[in-house]
């Protein structure tokens, strides 16, 4: 048997047009989709991506498909699904790097990236750094040498959306038109990790997600905007192509009891009815 494991992501940090195209990156959290591969008989209850997976890493190493015949996919996830927690990316990622763990090989993340961008638009949290990513092509992976502190009161709605469907939509015109906002988030963001300043990379991700209102609205925004003013936390983040939205924060140095207070008395958590407490975390499949 081979295992792996890739974390989820409370949306992205930036997401937009940057550098001449659509690119994100993703806010890796300790939340995790674990894979394991084996002999066996498939089971019923593995996601159809994974199998495909599998066939895409045999085929990489040279070997014949019908191999997958004989492998069992299991997996562990508690992860919401299509809610832009990256739940999809977490399976496939993880399934390919345990496959690779079974055939007794490994891949790169480079690699990893392109076996998934094949089957679906994907976050960068295969990335052990922090990644500008074409989570389209897979082409732009630019990474950031910092890992913030940062613990993120995640606010999780019961809406859904497919990705796939989101990136059916005719974003463009929007998106273009919110370049500018766009490239200057890019700018915070950089100028984050070159200083290590928390409230910078703050701005940059509410700028992001300012931006993004356009594309897909997400409730009580202004009140959630209000309270990171009167909170003094670093900012907020959402799911561009989901419903959650994350609240940046340290839990050593902001009253975690009080946000939740104030989403809960501002009638907030009628949009957002669950709250997870999580820590930002290096990306990367394990």
């Amino acid at each position: 048997m081979a295992k792996a494991r890739c974390p989820a992501s409370c949306g992205e940090l930036i997401q937009g047009w940057v550098l001449g195209g659509e690119k994100l990156i993703s806010c890796p959290v300790n939340w995790f989709s674990e894979v394991s591969v084996t002999d066996g008989v498939p089971g019923k209850d593995e996601r159809p991506r994974m199998r495909q997976m599998v066939k895409i890493v045999l085929a990489y190493f040279g070997l014949s498909v019908e191999m997958a015949r004989g492998l069992r996919i299991s997996f562990t996830s508690t992860i919401p699904v299509a809610k832009g927690l990256a739940s999809s990316t977490a399976d496939i990622a993880a399934t390919a790097l345990a496959t690779a763990r079974y055939l007794g090989e490994t891949v790169d993340e480079t690699t990893l990236a392109s076996f998934c961008v094949q089957l679906e638009p994907t976050d960068s949290t295969l990335f052990s750094q922090l990644t500008l990513f074409d989570h389209q092509t897979g082409k732009t992976q630019i990474a950031c040498d910092w890992q913030p502190p940062i613990d993120i009161l995640l606010l999780e709605s019961p809406a859904t959306l497919i990705t796939a469907d989101y990136h059916r939509l005719n974003r463009h015109p929007t998106l273009l038109e919110n370049a500018a906002m766009l490239e200057h988030a890019w700018k915070l963001f950089c100028q984050a990790v070159a200083t290590r300043n928390c409230l910078r990379l703050g701005e940059a991700t509410t700028l992001s997600a300012q931006a993004n209102q356009k594309l897909s609205v997400k409730p009580a925004f202004d009140s959630l905007l209000e309270l990171v003013e009167r909170s003094g936390i670093y900012g907020l983040n959402v799911a561009h192509s989901g419903s959650v939205v994350g609240l940046l924060c340290d839990r050593r140095h902001h009253d975690v009891e009080y946000l939740c207070w104030w989403l809960k008395h501002r009638g907030v958590t009628r949009f957002y009815p669950r709250q997870h407490l999580l820590t930002m975390i290096p990306g990367g499949v394990r």
